[in-house]
């Protein structure tokens, strides 16, 4: 059954209501945008339509108008539908011919709207039904290509490395706004707020991070770890590791951290457990090897340990922390020419390493060959002028081999480079104490206590101060300096003997003895297990023959192997060729015995540095700003560019 039948009109689609319908249910249908009444369904009736006779409004609400007189009560029109549709021409082409607007003036009591109804019928002649295009142009921000999200990080990292620390922020804060789910962003704001000292904002990142990410990111958990067991809270550094762990058992670095923190706390057992696990989830790993060739050097298994750090070097050949703690384990053997060659290796590994060219000069400066020590620290310094710390063994070493005021001058440098490193301070305070100068070294050892008093170098220093105190006579200010000292640091054996020695001098032996026993009653003795070595060891390695023949050494060739003396040019071809086979730098692959490296080569070819000119950097350093030392890296970078291209 139709109910329009004029073809000159539309045909908008109606539905039809039987008797048995209820009116109230159609309201979700669609329906033409005509104001109509619904009677109840025992009056409604439909006459016949055809296409001929058919009245251009809608023959329902003829009907309804009929049906009013005959309806004596109004309760019926309270079941009253006002339906409407969203218009999609605003410029009024339906009422040309006014017929429904005549309608709706006739009908008082629907065609007054409401005041609602008019303020939404004006709005919604405002804004468009559809228009793709606001997005672009509208208030809301696009978010960026994920390229710039790298572009950034790369950015603020440079930033930070030049000391611009607020724009790095700026640029870190822009890609939390836009990336909230990418965990770099709040690892690398993290680190740089704790170079500024600022470690409760890098809490409050490291958290806000975790909840963005839902605490799937293990980099973050890791570094809050740290930074709470930098802040001394040990039991909260703990459940963070744990947490890094159970985010990714992969994660390296959180295994290895919450080994080294337990190291530190004497849980040497636990440790090993940890190392184990995180070799056991993450395969080899350079940084795990080295702390365990370390633990083995320190329970005196040498053998051990030369094999772990074998085992370091092997997974990372670039490692230039495992070459280094390699060679100082062979320092503290005495096995000097060794310890060079190891020296060497890192040098080679990392080229522009501060620590590396910085402890391989304290080497050669403290067996006597004071200009190669000097020569390797000015290389150092000629790579990394922003780095105190080579400065300041620059002026030791000067201020050991020549003059007071040079020293001066470099500590002077190395304060302005970085004026929290509190070392700088104690050192350059020793020196004016020695040189006399009590006063001055007063204030530098206070200096140095105002940045923090609280780590262990303030404790060195409360150590340092109290001894000057001592040598000046005030005994009751040393007594205080000392105590303070060990409040910080218990376990410093220095700062108890010398404490005891003060006693001792004063005629207090009792009390001296008494010192001796606190120490001895407080002190933190680690016992490490030495059969868990062979059995770690089994695991790491399934060759067990090779293992045992590595350890179950001859002790002829181990007593063989330590008779060299300190100096190395007296070391015989003989004597020393056993033992660097021993440490497996005699293979095809490593430098081996009669290594010739030369060190001015090697820095004019690699680093782009004239060996003549180091003293001429060392002047411009001082006098410019460090920035533009940096042309040899741009040299070196162009200088391997250009050797690519050529045949």
């Amino acid at each position: 059954m139709r109910l329009f039948s004029t073809s000159s009109s539309p045909k908008p689609n109606f539905p039809l209501f039987s008797p048995s319908q209820n009116p109230k249910r159609s309201t979700s249908k669609t329906i033409p945008p005509f104001k109509t009444r619904l009677p109840s369904p025992s009056f409604l009736s439909l006459p016949p339509c055809t296409a001929n006779n058919s009245p251009p409004f809608p023959v329902l609400d003829q009907e309804a108008d009929r049906e009013d007189s005959l309806e004596p009560k109004q309760d019926t029109f309270k079941k009253v539908l006002v339906v409407r549709r969203p218009v999609m021409d605003v410029s009024g082409e339906e009422n040309d011919d006014g017929s429904e607007d005549g309608e709706a003036e006739g009908d008082d009591v629907i065609s007054k709207p409401s005041g609602i109804d008019a303020g939404l019928e004006e709005f919604a002649k405002k804004m468009p039904l559809f228009e793709p295009e606001r997005g672009e142009s509208g208030g809301t921000l696009e978010k960026p290509l994920a390229v710039n999200l790298d572009l950034s990080l790369y950015k603020a990292r440079v930033l930070a490395r030049k000391y611009r620390y607020e724009e790095a922020e700026k640029i870190l804060e822009k890609c939390i706004y836009y990336w909230p789910e990418d965990g770099r962003s709040y690892v690398t704001l993290g680190k740089i707020l704790s170079k500024q000292a600022k470690r409760t904002e890098a809490r409050a990142v490291y958290e806000r991070g975790c909840q963005a990410t839902q605490g799937e990111n293990p980099y973050i958990w890791q570094c809050w770890a740290v930074l709470e067991n930098k802040m001394g809270n040990i039991r909260r550094a703990r459940e963070l590791f744990d947490a890094a762990t159970v985010a990714d058992k992969r994660h390296i670095a959180a295994w290895h951290g919450w080994a080294v923190l337990e190291l530190k706390q004497g849980n040497v057992k636990k440790a090993r457990h940890l190392l184990a696990k995180g070799l056991k989830f993450c395969g080899g790993n350079e940084y795990v090897y080295q702390t365990l060739a370390l633990l083995e050097a320190k329970a005196n298994r040498y053998e051990q340990a030369r094999y772990l750090f074998r085992q370091a070097t092997k997974c990372n050949p670039k490692s230039c922390a495992s070459w280094l703690a390699w060679a100082q384990l062979e320092v503290q053997q005495e096995n000097n020419r060794a310890a060079r060659l190891l020296f060497e290796k890192a040098v080679q590994a990392s080229p522009k390493n501060r620590f590396a060219w910085h402890v391989w000069g304290v080497f050669e400066a403290n067996i006597g060959n004071v200009d190669m020590g000097r020569k390797l620290l000015k290389i150092g310094h000629a790579l990394n002028p922003r780095d105190p710390v080579l400065l300041q063994s620059l002026a030791l070493l000067e201020y050991k081999h020549s003059t007071a005021n040079l020293a001066r001058v470099l500590f002077r440098r190395a304060s302005e480079l970085d004026p929290r490193h509190q070392p700088v301070w104690i050192a350059w305070g020793w020196m004016e104490w020695k040189e006399g100068n009590i006063s001055t070294a007063r204030e530098l050892y206070q200096r140095a206590l105002s940045i923090d008093s609280t780590t262990e170098s303030a404790a060195r220093c409360l150590q340092a101060w109290g001894v000057l105190e001592q040598r000046a006579g005030n005994l009751s200010a040393a007594r205080r300096l000392f105590r303070s000292s060990l409040n910080i640091n218990s376990q410093s054996y220095v700062t108890w003997m010398t404490w005891a020695a003060l006693e001792e001098d004063q005629g207090n032996s009792v009390r001296a003895e008494e010192i001796r026993n606190l120490y001895f009653q407080q002190r933190t003795e680690v016992v490490d297990d030495a059969s868990w070595v062979m059995g770690f060891l089994d695991v790491i390695d399934p060759a067990l023959d090779s293992i045992k023949r590595l350890l179950n050494l001859d002790q002829g060739l181990i007593n063989k192997a330590r008779e060299p003396s300190k100096d190395a040019e007296s070391i015989e071809d003989g004597a020393e060729e056993p033992f660097l086979t021993t440490l497996g730098l005699n293979d095809g692959n490593d430098i081996g015995y009669g290594s010739r490296f030369d060190l001015n080569a090697f820095i004019k070819d690699k680093l782009s540095l004239d060996p003549s000119k180091l003293d001429l950097l060392m002047e411009n350093s001082g006098n410019s700003s460090p920035k533009r030392v940096t042309s040899p890296r741009r040299m070196w970078r162009s200088q391997n560019r250009t050797t690519m291209t050529l045949p």
